[in-house]
């Protein structure tokens, strides 16, 4: 095991972003791990945060497939090759951008109570989650945070592939990754504990957020 939970990995990746203290960066949160890992970051450096809410598109026969992903602000990517492979409807995709557009809204207004883009435009961004698997869904993500003229786009994240790293040098200006893996199995196999966030305590640590308290 790489970390103890996502505390201890945002412990450790704040220690790497301090390099970027001075830029005053925009910290974006990947909800809902992203949001546990980021926390040390923003309160070491009190730092401005909001929150990128990427929903993965699934495939019609297996929803966990992803063929594709949709952001915030309506902008979506689309796995081309695999959609054409599996003849998948451009009404089905359209159908199931809608239903998570509805659920990236619900949450937007249950953790922020606002549905706009968080205020990007020339400001320097670092896009925080707790790990990258296929990394489509935040592939989507940087798309979208590009389409609004950051100044500079940081990822940073405890643990990746180290393909999907090397890819991704293209779409950003910086990569922090603690620990790229050549033989990646998945996210959760590199942290002791590794449960799912619920919303009660999205809610706990948003109300922190809020008052920079310290997170222990």
């Amino acid at each position: 095991m790489l970390f103890k939970d996502r505390f201890d990995a945002g412990q450790q990746l704040a220690n790497q972003l301090k390099r970027f203290e001075n830029d005053h960066p925009l910290i974006l949160l990947v909800p809902r791990g992203g949001v546990e890992v980021g926390l040390e970051t923003i309160r070491r450096y009190q730092l401005d945060w909001d929150f990128m809410i990427p929903r993965k598109i699934g495939a019609p026969h297996n929803k966990e497939i992803a063929i594709g992903a949709v952001t915030m602000d309506g902008n979506y990517l689309l796995y081309e090759e695999y959609v054409n492979q599996i003849h998948v409807s451009s009404d089905y995709i359209q159908e199931q951008i809608q239903q998570e557009m509805i659920e990236i809204k619900r949450r937007l207004q249950q953790y922020r109570g606002s549905e706009t883009f968080p205020p990007v435009t020339n400001q320097t961004v670092i896009l925080i989650d707790d790990g990258i698997a296929t990394g489509f869904t935040l592939l989507a993500a940087i798309k979208s945070i590009h389409a609004h003229a950051p100044k500079k786009l940081i990822l940073a994240v405890p643990v990746a592939p180290t393909e999907t790293i090397e890819a991704f040098r293209q779409f950003v200006d910086d990569i922090i990754c603690l620990h790229s893996i050549d033989r990646f199995t998945s996210v959760g196999a590199y942290y002791k504990s590794f449960p799912q966030v619920t919303e009660e305590q999205m809610k706990s640590y948003i109300d922190l957020l809020n008052k920079q308290q310290v997170i222990m």
